[in-house]
């Protein structure tokens, strides 16, 4: 299938040792299958000054699939949110899988995660804002053999 990956810089090569702790689904290589995502992405890049790449890969989920651990969260439920609360403050959690599938908590889902977070809001009323939100789609890729052998670069195009 093919996947996208926004940044400031064309990445033909990526390693998971450049990625950020505490996002999401923890610290891995992010990409997405909807493209307007990805390329929404690199518009942070380009406000703060910088250029901006679409860089396009095929990913062999199959193998991917009949090879590793993989996670996939389908819909904003308790587990989602506990999943995110957990790498988001920093728990290794994410290391019991090789790759993890699902919704991304950008600023409107993550206002909702705060609020519970903060105890401003219960879990219960969290859960029923996020069953309004469409989730957007992210891949993260924990183990960095499965981008060796199964993520292939395609090209980058400046966006």
């Amino acid at each position: 299938m093919i996947v996208y990956h926004g940044s400031y810089c064309i990445v033909d090569k990526p390693y998971i040792t450049f990625s950020r702790d505490a996002l999401d689904f923890g610290k891995g290589f992010y990409i997405t299958v909807i493209k307007e995502q990805a390329i929404n992405w690199i518009q942070k890049f380009k406000r703060r000054g910088k250029a901006g790449y679409l860089n396009v890969y095929n990913l062999n989920i199959d193998e991917v699939r009949n090879h590793y651990k993989v996670k996939e969260f389908l819909h904003y439920n308790e587990e989602w949110l506990d999943f995110i609360l957990e790498c988001r403050e920093g728990s290794n959690i994410y290391l019991e899988y090789d790759i993890i599938i699902g919704g991304i908590a950008d600023d409107r889902v993550y206002n909702t995660i705060e609020l519970y977070r903060d105890n401003l809001i219960k879990k219960d009323e969290a859960l029923n804002r996020l069953q309004y939100y469409k989730p957007n789609q992210q891949i993260c890729i924990i183990n960095q053999e499965i981008i060796d052998k199964y993520l292939k670069y395609e090209e980058s195009k400046e966006a």
